[in-house]
């Protein structure tokens, strides 16, 4: 499907997102019948690879019944209580105008300006800076924002960041990144379950094998234990491909969508400077140490990246600053100093600050001898006599010579 503007980007993007998703949900049945080649290895310990395979494929078209029936009903329990989960990882809550009414007003500003639903409004206790948005209906929908957002952003700051969630919002990601967590975590809980059988098979194999060395032939037993041990590497090799996929598509689901939410952003706000400030300010201080990885990938930026930026989740700051640039016509200040430099900053800086002012000649003493040291200063005046008339000579503490 090509694009060939905004609007139809973000429909060209969401076909490929239904596309992948409805891959990643073909993965669990890979796992599924990754798990039945174990089932069967494990009941006949003496079949061949096309024996194990054509068994394994019976007893998927047997289970896959049960195996939707077990992602669905994950799925509704994600469904109604992802956010529950959520606010009980990140520790946020709802807020009111009365509570932040300078929040509050930003986003509902926003709202009413471009006709959106205003959606729930949460703030996260953390020095981090970051906000991300959930929910998968407009009941659900909220944003979340940490204080320290709040505390170093100024307004057109935060109205960018919001307006960052609200087109992830608008152009359904929020959906799309829930479900393809939720079915990422089928994924994963099918793969751990899968290799806890691996190594209870490992442990009980042994002795099945001696078994039936001790009543079968040399060869019968070569011919079935390699065929074993091939449907095992199989399964294995399956378990690991699912895992990986599953864990490529959310990236790509992450990846593809923040580029467009940085767009949507400065076409609600008409200010691209203020979304690449803001960037430029939560970059590399956005790290929420309470929150998963599933939670992280939700953020405005995710400062976790994986081996050679492989399974980073998001695109690098500076190259959401330059598509800024190129497309929306932002002026880039440049990167920030590192937040471990800045706190060792104060430190390194304070002997220059305090050389500047011993290279500028200093104050020549003043006393009742010598203030002629100093004839360019103005000389002292002394209280007002009784009569209104200075008490003394201005030159000297002991009136006139």
């Amino acid at each position: 499907m090509a694009a060939y503007g905004l609007y139809t980007h973000i429909a060209s993007n969401k076909f490929r997102s239904m596309l992948l998703l409805a891959g990643l949900f073909m993965l669990v049945y890979v796992l599924v019948y990754a798990g039945a080649l174990v089932a069967e290895v494990v009941i006949n310990g003496n079949g061949t690879v096309a024996y194990y395979l054509s068994r394994a494929f019976t007893d998927l078209l047997k289970a896959a019944p049960f195996a939707t029936i077990a992602a669905a009903l994950w799925t509704v329990i994600a469904y109604f209580f992802h956010q529950s989960m959520i606010d009980a990882v990140t520790g946020g809550h709802d807020v009111t105008r009365q509570e932040e009414p300078r929040l509050y007003n930003l986003l509902e500003n926003l709202c009413i300006s471009r006709g959106i639903t205003m959606p729930k409004l949460k703030i996260m206790e953390s020095p981090a800076l970051n906000a991300f948005a959930t929910g998968l209906n407009p009941r659900q929908y909220s944003i979340t924002v940490t204080t320290g957002l709040l505390a170093t952003l100024n307004d057109k700051e935060i109205e960018a960041v919001l307006g960052h969630e609200l087109t992830h919002i608008k152009n359904g990601d929020v959906q799309l990144m829930v479900v393809a967590v939720i079915i990422a975590g089928v994924v994963g809980f099918f793969g751990e379950l899968f290799f806890r059988l691996f190594t209870n098979f490992n442990w009980s194999s042994g002795g099945s094998g001696s078994s039936s060395r001790s009543s079968s032939s040399s060869s019968d037993s070569k011919s079935s234990g390699g065929g074993a041990v091939i449907v095992i590497i199989i399964a294995i090799v399956l378990i690991v491909v699912a895992w990986l996929l599953s864990q490529v598509v959310k990236l790509a689901l992450s990846r593809s969508r923040e580029f467009l939410a940085d767009a949507g952003s400065v076409e609600l706000t008409k200010d691209p400077d203020a979304m690449i400030s803001a960037l430029r300010k939560i970059e590399g201080r956005g790290e929420l140490p309470g929150a998963t990885s599933a939670v992280m990938e939700l953020c405005v930026d995710n400062p976790r990246e994986g081996f050679a930026d492989l399974f980073a989740t998001h695109p690098s700051v500076q190259s959401r600053v330059d598509a800024l640039v190129k497309f929306a016509g932002g002026h880039d200040p440049g990167p920030l100093p590192d937040p471990a430099e800045e706190t060792d900053q104060p430190a390194t800086e304070q002997p220059e600050a305090q050389a500047n002012p011993q290279d500028a000649q200093p104050p020549p003493p003043r006393g009742p001898w010598n203030d002629a040291g100093n004839p360019a200063g103005p000389p002292p005046v002394p209280a007002p006599g009784p009569s209104g008339a200075p008490a003394g000579n201005a030159m000297g503490p002991w009136g006139r010579h």
